[in-house]
C-alpha cells in the first residue's frame, strides 16, 4: 500500500507515524476499526452544517418557510433523510462503529445571503463522538434538497460541510 501525503510518502507497515497520528491506520499501516473498550461512556453530542445556494428558479417555489417541489415539501423531506442517514452512519462509513442515536435533530433555516443553513445535531451516552453522525446527517438534508430542486435548476451548490461542534469526549471543539 502507498499513501502519499504533503511532504513524503509512506509504504506500507514500515512506519508508525501513521498509526500514531491517524487512529484508523494500526501499528501495520493497516486500516483499523479504533477500539473504544478501554473508553469511558460519557454522553456526547455533536453538531454540523451544511449550507446550500439555492438559484432564483428554485426560491420562486418558496412558500412561508418550505419549498413545495412536485415532490412534496422540500425541507420536511430533507428533514427525515438526515435523520435516517445519520442513524445508518455506520453502514455508510466503513470504519464507523455503529451507534444508536440518543436523539438527533436536524433544523433548517435561510442565512443572510438567502441559503438554506442545515444543522444537524446527533447525540448519544456511549464510548465513542458522533461526529460522523451529524455530518452525515447534514450532508445527506443537502443532497435531498439538490435531488428534490434538480428539475428547477441544476445550479444547485452544496457550499460547504463542516462539523461546528463536539462534547463529550477526550477533546471537545467549538468553531469559533
Amino acid at each position: 500500500m502507498i499513501l502519499k501525503r504533503e511532504r513524503f510518502t509512506v509504504y506500507g507497515p514500515s512506519n508508525n507515524f501513521m498509526s500514531d497520528k491517524l487512529s484508523h491506520i494500526n501499528e501495520n499501516g493497516q486500516p483499523t476499526m479504533v477500539d473504544v473498550s478501554v473508553k469511558a461512556v460519557t454522553h456526547r453530542t455533536a453538531i454540523a452544517q451544511s449550507i446550500v445556494h439555492l438559484p432564483d428558479e428554485v426560491l420562486d417555489i418558496l412558500s412561508g418557510d418550505e419549498l413545495h417541489s412536485k415532490k412534496g415539501p422540500v425541507f420536511q423531506t430533507a428533514i427525515i433523510a438526515g435523520i435516517m442517514a445519520a442513524k445508518k452512519t455506520g453502514e455508510l462509513i466503513p470504519l464507523c462503529h455503529p451507534l444508536g442515536l440518543d436523539n438527533c435533530e436536524i433544523n433548517i433555516q435561510w442565512n443572510d445571503n438567502r441559503e438554506v443553513v442545515i444543522t444537524c445535531t446527533a447525540s448519544l451516552t456511549a464510548k465513542t463522538g458522533v461526529e460522523m453522525e451529524a455530518l452525515t446527517g447534514a450532508s445527506i438534508a443537502a443532497l435531498t434538497i439538490y435531488d428534490m430542486c434538480k428539475a428547477l435548476s441544476h445550479n444547485i451548490v452544496i457550499k460547504e460541510t463542516r462539523l461546528i461542534a463536539k462534547t463529550g469526549g477526550k477533546n471537545d471543539f467549538r468553531r469559533h
